[in-house]
């Protein structure tokens, strides 16, 4: 019988990554390794004599193909966006061998840790017009540029397997087939795709996108720009799904959240087009994303959240939300 692996998901001891990486960046003396961040990777803050960076420990699920990828991408969008007006991005140190990352040894299994500068800048909740138009001009400028780069990497797409097949799998798997809930899931993830695959037909914007573009990952402020980070999802996908990430925020307030996406669509087709049908798209993407987040709450439950906030309330809560949009009358 194989011996598994005495840990799912372990945190590494700041004195360790210290000793482990310090010699191979050229970045000065390290005065501080802070455990910052616990998501669904790690995130450490690194203070040296040269200033702050942020150190990401993935884990272990994500392969050195997967971080080879994302660096490559970084590296090819700070070429293409060097003279851009509203958008930048995370850039990640290169060590002193001149390669992006490292592989450590944890209690269960390997975790490649990537060393990024630290993005000073104010947050933006994009809660007025004016930033919302100037962050559709980002994100436009953004997917502008993805579509100039060569990958050539292997990679997965953001598409309906992903999006919806693989979490209807793992749902199902924790909830059991004999769960009162299965047969709507079943149902709806099934009514939910054959509508894409229906809208999709009028030629939708498919192309490289962030992937996870909410939040702290996007919104970060310099002046006139906005900083994108966090490109661990970046792939093929339709921008209305990339999109549809930034239209659902939760910092808005519902009464204002029409205007101001009327006024991120404006800012967006000032940069490149989006037709009708992409917008129209985005609310189907909005539940997609729904779908996949529901997914995702399975995916760690065994190896970081626990199955205690994750019971009949969670269960009803979704089901009620997917009820409610109308996709299954």
């Amino acid at each position: 019988m194989s011996i598994q692996p005495t840990a799912l998901r372990s945190v590494l001891n700041p004195r360790y990554l210290e000793s482990a990486l310090r010699n191979h960046y050229d970045i000065g003396t390290w005065e501080e390794c802070l455990f910052w961040l616990r998501g669904l990777n790690d995130t450490y803050r690194v203070r040296t004599s040269s200033g702050m960076y942020i150190l990401r420990i993935y884990r272990t699920e994500i392969t050195e193909a997967d971080v080879q990828y994302e660096l490559s991408l970084l590296s090819q969008l700070k070429n293409v966006l060097g003279s851009a007006e509203h958008t930048d991005i995370g850039e990640y140190i290169e060590k002193k061998d001149h390669t992006g990352y490292t592989v450590l040894e944890a209690a269960e299994g390997k975790r490649v840790a990537v060393m990024f500068r630290y993005i000073e800048g104010t947050e933006n909740n994009l809660e007025d017009e004016e930033s919302c138009y100037a962050f559709g001009q980002s994100a436009a400028e953004l997917h502008e540029a993805m579509d100039q780069v060569n990958m050539e990497l292997p990679r997965y797409e953001l598409d309906l397997k992903l999006l919806i097949d693989e979490p209807l799998e793992r749902i199902i798997h924790y909830i059991g087939e004999n769960n009162e809930a299965a047969a709507f899931l079943h149902t709806f993830a099934t009514t939910l795709k054959e509508r894409i695959v229906t809208t999709s037909r009028q030629e939708l914007d498919f192309g490289l996108c962030h992937g996870d573009m909410h939040g702290n990952n996007n919104v970060f402020q310099q002046e006139h720009q906005f900083i994108h980070y966090d490109f661990e999802w970046a792939a093929k996908g339709w921008r209305a799904y990339d999109l549809a990430q930034v239209k659902v925020r939760k910092r808005q307030s519902d009464e204002r959240k029409a205007a101001l996406w009327d006024a991120l669509m404006a800012g967006y087709r000032s940069v490149r087009s989006f037709s009708a049908e992409d917008e129209q798209a985005v609310d189907l993407f909005i539940v997609a994303r729904r779908f996949w987040v529901m997914g995702l709450d399975v995916a760690f439950i065994e190896s970081d959240t626990g199955a205690l906030d994750y019971g009949s309330d969670w269960l009803d809560s979704f089901v009620e939300e997917f009820r409610d949009t109308g996709i299954i009358s």
